[in-house]
């Protein structure tokens, strides 16, 4: 979601320089600076940033430059006229030549020359702002756009190496439940000797073998990746659904971390959430 645009526009009286910063952000958070005298176009430039970005902190920069010499200069002779007689009184006291004091010094005194600027119209320079804008937005789109297809690389191997990650667990997980009987059958030997009732051992061996299945958490965890290649895949905002979708994925990660029985799926585990949580670090830069 990070990007920068740059956009400008004008006519023969008015130049506009539009510039826009993205950064990342759970939603999306517009901030707009403009000149005074446009301060009611604040609404029209957040709904057309609306309609093309969806994620992300945009600070939105409008500049406005004069072109038709529109600047005017007016002078208060009356101001100037008590300037000089102050400074010649001065001259007077310090025995110097009043003639001396240059034209130049009473014009640079406050007040005495002022310039200002006609309020512009407007509503009819709105049609410069939106061009300059538009060219702005397309040029931040585009910066995104290449991040994008960069992120989008990053998470696919990401994701490549959390399904390899997935399929190394589901084999261990296939062997688990024959090797949670022989560790019940091999302790209550030590504790029973020979006197080991077979069918209290399967009940038992099946107890702890259901409370140790994460084979609805793997299939789910293949959805959802399935799902994030989908996503990655999309156009148009997909973000919060990433988001989402590795929300879920964490849960079922979590649980087969609850279930482990053995050390080597808590390894397995280990490895996806690292993964994950880098998947979740890539995710912030998607819109």
């Amino acid at each position: 979601m990070t990007g920068y645009g740059h956009g400008e526009a004008s006519n023969k009286s008015v130049s506009i320089i539009v510039e826009l910063r993205s950064v990342n952000a759970r939603f999306r958070d517009v901030h707009v600076r403009l000149p005074r005298y446009y301060l009611s176009l604040e609404s029209r430039i957040k709904a057309q940033l609306q309609e093309n970005i969806h994620r992300g902190r945009i600070e939105v920069h409008v500049r406005r430059e004069a072109t038709d010499g529109a600047q005017q200069v007016s002078a208060n002779p009356q101001v100037a006229e008590q300037y000089l007689q102050a400074t010649q009184e001065i001259a007077k006291r310090l025995l110097r030549d009043p003639t001396e004091i240059p034209l130049t010094f009473i014009l640079q005194q406050p007040g005495v020359l002022t310039s200002s600027e006609p309020e512009p119209d407007v509503i009819s320079e709105w049609d410069i702002v939106a061009t300059a804008l538009e060219s702005a937005i397309a040029d931040l789109l585009e910066m995104r756009y290449i991040e994008g297809l960069n992120t989008k690389k990053e998470m696919t191997a990401l994701l490549a190496e959390l399904q390899q990650t997935r399929g190394e667990t589901v084999a261990l997980a296939e062997s688990v439940n024959a090797r949670i009987h022989k560790k019940l059958e091999m302790r209550l030997m030590k504790l029973l000797g020979d006197h080991v009732d077979p069918n209290r051992l399967a009940q038992e061996g099946a107890i702890l073998a259901d409370k140790s299945d994460i084979s609805e958490e793997l299939l789910r965890i293949d959805s959802h990746c399935d799902q994030l290649t989908q996503s990655f895949n999309a156009k148009g905002a997909v973000g919060r659904k990433i988001d989402f979708i590795l929300q879920e994925l964490n849960r079922e990660i979590n649980t087969i971390g609850s279930k482990a029985a053995e050390s080597a799926i808590t390894a397995q585990v280990i490895s996806m959430k690292s993964l994950l949580e880098k998947l979740r670090e890539q995710a912030a830069n998607i819109e």
